[in-house]
C-alpha cells in the first residue's frame, strides 16, 4: 500500500460540562485528525495530545509539526503495512501520540481495503463491554454525588474519581457511604502528589477502591513500588507506562498490579497489545484509559478493549459523557454496556456535515 497524500484536520468539540482534573480544566476539546489517502482507500487517525504539555511533553501543535514535516515523509516511501509504520519511524525520538496517530490512519485503510476490523486484527474476543466513567474534580461535594449519581443510573460500570491534595479523603468517603459497597470505585491522582504524601494516601484503604492511579511522577517507579508496599489497594499506572518495556520493569520493582493502557501514549494501538501481553504474561490486569477522544478514537479504543486481559471496564464512556455533538455517529450505552465496532478498519468514519460543523482548520501534504 503507497501513501498519496496526508490530511490534517483540526476539530472543536465543546464539552458538555467543564472537565477539571488536577492538571487542568477543559471546556473545549481540541483534536487533531489525521486522514491518509493511499492507493488502495483512505484511513483515519487520531492525536490525542493536548493544548498544552501537562499531561505528557507532547502538545496538539506540536504533534502536527512532527507528522508533518518528519513522519509523513518517512512513510512516503515506505511500502506500508500497520507492521511497517513503526520501523519507518524509529529513527525519530520520541512523539508517540503523534506516531500512535499515523499508526492508526494506516491501520484504518490497510485493514479496510483488506475487509477486517481492528477488533478482529488486534484479537478481541467480545462484541460489547462494560464501561466505566471519569469523574472530574467539582466544586462542591453535593455537586460531586450528583453527578455520581447520574452517572450510575445511566448504568455504567465503574466509577472513577479524580483527586489532588485537599480534594480525596472526604469526596471518597462520601461517594461510598452514599452509594454503597457495591459500586466499583476508583480514584487517579494523575501525578498530583509527591512520596511524602504516601502515609496520607493510605487512607483510602478504608474505602475499597479498585486501585490507585498514577499518584506520583511518571519517572518514580520507586515511591510507587513503597507505596504498593503500605497500602492494600492496588496501584495502576498509567503516565509511567510508555512502552511494553516500561511495562516490564514497573512490574519487576513491585510498582503496580494493574496498567492502565492508552494507545497514544504508548505510541499506537500494536505497542498497546505488546503491553496487554506482556501484563497478561504476568497475571496483571488491564483497561483502557480514555484522552476525550472523538468517535473516531472511541471506537479504536473499544477494539483493543476487546483483547481478552482487558479485564476492568475503561474509561470510553457514551459520546453524550463529554459531547453534544462528535464527527461521528454517537456511541449509546445498552444495559451498561457499548458495542464493539465490528465494520472494517475502525468501523467508523467522520459524518461530514459534523465533521465541516467542528472543523476550524485543514492542510494537505502531498507525496512528493
Amino acid at each position: 500500500m503507497k501513501l498519496e497524500g496526508v490530511e490534517l484536520r483540526r476539530v472543536a468539540l465543546p464539552l458538555v460540562t467543564p472537565f477539571r482534573t488536577s492538571l487542568g480544566t477543559q471546556t473545549v476539546r481540541n483534536a487533531l485528525l489525521v486522514r491518509v489517502a493511499t492507493d488502495e482507500g483512505e484511513g483515519w487517525g487520531e492525536c490525542v495530545a493536548e493544548d498544552e504539555p501537562t499531561y505528557c511533553p507532547e502538545y496538539l501543535e506540536g504533534a502536527a509539526d512532527v507528522i508533518r514535516r518528519f513522519l509523513v515523509p518517512a512513510l512516503f516511501p515506505v511500502d506500508l503495512d500497520p507492521a511497517a509504520v513503526t520501523p519507518a519511524l524509529h529513527h525519530l525520538r520520541g512523539h508517540p501520540m503523534a506516531k500512535a496517530a499515523v499508526e492508526m490512519a494506516v491501520l484504518d485503510a490497510w485493514l479496510r481495503a483488506r475487509g477486517v476490523s481492528l477488533a478482529a486484527y488486534l484479537g478481541a474476543v467480545r462484541r460489547s463491554l462494560p464501561v466505566g466513567v471519569s469523574v472530574g474534580i467539582t466544586d462542591t461535594l453535593d455537586d460531586l454525588l450528583d453527578t455520581v449519581d447520574r452517572h450510575l443510573a445511566a448504568g455504567y460500570a465503574r466509577v472513577k474519581l479524580k483527586i489532588e491534595p485537599g480534594w480525596d479523603v472526604e469526596p471518597v468517603a462520601r461517594v461510598r457511604e452514599t452509594f454503597g459497597a457495591d459500586v466499583m470505585l476508583t480514584v487517579d491522582a494523575n501525578t498530583a502528589y509527591q512520596p511524602g504524601d504516601a502515609a496520607h494516601l493510605t487512607r483510602l484503604d478504608a474505602y475499597g477502591l479498585a486501585m490507585i492511579e498514577q499518584p506520583f511522577a511518571p519517572d518514580d517507579l520507586h515511591a510507587h513500588a513503597r507505596l504498593a508496599a503500605m497500602m492494600s489497594t492496588p496501584i495502576c499506572l498509567d503516565e509511567s507506562i510508555t512502552s511494553a518495556r516500561d511495562a516490564v520493569t514497573a512490574i519487576r520493582q513491585g510498582a503496580c498490579s494493574i496498567i492502565n493502557i492508552k494507545p497514544g501514549r504508548v505510541g499506537g494501538y500494536l505497542e498497546a497489545r505488546r503491553i496487554h501481553d506482556v501484563a497478561r504474561a504476568h497475571g496483571l490486569p488491564v483497561w483502557c484509559g480514555g484522552m476525550l477522544e472523538t468517535g473516531l478514537g472511541r471506537a479504536a479504543n473499544l477494539a483493543l478493549a476487546a483483547l481478552p486481559g482487558f479485564t476492568l471496564p475503561g474509561d470510553i464512556s457514551a459520546t453524550a459523557r463529554y459531547y453534544e455533538r462528535d464527527i461521528t455517529a454517537p456511541f449509546t450505552l445498552a444495559d451498561g454496556e457499548l458495542a464493539v465496532p465490528a465494520g472494517p478498519g475502525i468501523g467508523i468514519a467522520p459524518e461530514p456535515s459534523s465533521l465541516e460543523a467542528l472543523t476550524t482548520a485543514t492542510e494537505w501534504i502531498p507525496a512528493p
